[in-house]
């Protein structure tokens, strides 16, 4: 697929946006956002067999690599980043990689996602297994970085998938479990940190979200093995320890922190 036959890089449906008073820029924004859950939505099934693929690696001890480059790696690395803390796991079980590292999540390095050996080369780093998975993301399903990485992972026999909003990228064809979300174009023209940054971080959001639950991190709809790192999270988890137990306040708060979790208080 060419740049210019890229959706992603397709011309925006609006013009002249500098002559647009913030109201219109805030609805026509909104409109196209709109668009977006409606494109995941289409490719919930794309999304459910990558879950299910990935689901019994993990319990096997296998652990998920997010890659990307600028907007798309910085979402990896978010959504790796927020898991420990909401579902008491271990931070090396999801791992999110951004092409420049860690410089590259408060401002862009340049040529970083322009190097396709370096990908395979980062995740190398981690000493990969075969159950491990490996799922690319980047909006134009083209950059180098990322495509380097998924594609030596999948011939070095790691389970991959990757998250693009173009179809029938290279990307798309290196994966085995590939999700296109296909927004269509973006407000300003090629700024994908808008669509699809969103539809990246809600298929990152299922997918994550959904093994944690598969992988025994919840109960009920209670995130029941967080990590106590705040009192908002501590007042959390004692309420959920007096509602399931029918203890007072102090003495459910007593226990949570004598065992350090909640679902070692109810066990």
């Amino acid at each position: 697929m060419e740049t210019n036959d890229k959706i992603t890089e397709q011309p925006s449906r609006y013009d002249h946006l500098e002559e647009m008073t913030v109201g219109e820029l805030l609805v026509h924004i909104n409109e196209e956002d709109a668009l977006v859950a409606e494109a995941v939505g289409r490719a919930l099934p794309q999304i459910e067999a990558l879950v299910k693929a990935i689901e019994p690696r993990m319990k096997h001890g296998g652990r998920l690599f997010y890659v990307g480059a600028g907007t798309s790696g910085r979402l990896g690395v978010l959504d790796a980043s927020e898991l420990p803390p909401t579902f008491g796991v271990s931070p090396d079980r999801v791992v999110g990689i951004i092409a420049g590292g860690d410089e590259a999540l408060r401002r862009a390095v340049e040529r970083a996602e322009d190097i396709p050996e370096q990908g395979w080369q980062d995740l190398e780093a981690f000493q990969p297994t075969a159950d491990d998975t490996v799922i690319g993301i980047a909006a134009s399903g083209t950059t180098p970085y990322v495509l380097g990485a998924v594609s030596e992972a999948r011939r070095r026999g790691l389970l991959t998938g990757c998250i693009t909003s173009n179809p029938q990228t290279p990307l798309a064809n290196a994966s085995e479990y590939p999700i296109e979300t296909i927004v269509g174009p973006e407000f300003v023209t090629g700024s994908s940190r808008m669509k699809s940054g969103t539809a990246q971080k809600m298929v990152l959001n299922m997918i994550s979200t959904s093994l944690m639950i598969r992988l025994g991190r919840v109960s009920g709809n209670r995130m029941v093995k967080m990590q106590l790192t705040n009192a908002k999270l501590i007042d959390r988890g004692t309420r959920m320890i007096q509602e399931s137990l029918g203890l007072d306040y102090e003495e459910a708060k007593r226990r949570l922190l004598e065992a350090g979790s909640v679902d070692r208080v109810l066990k």
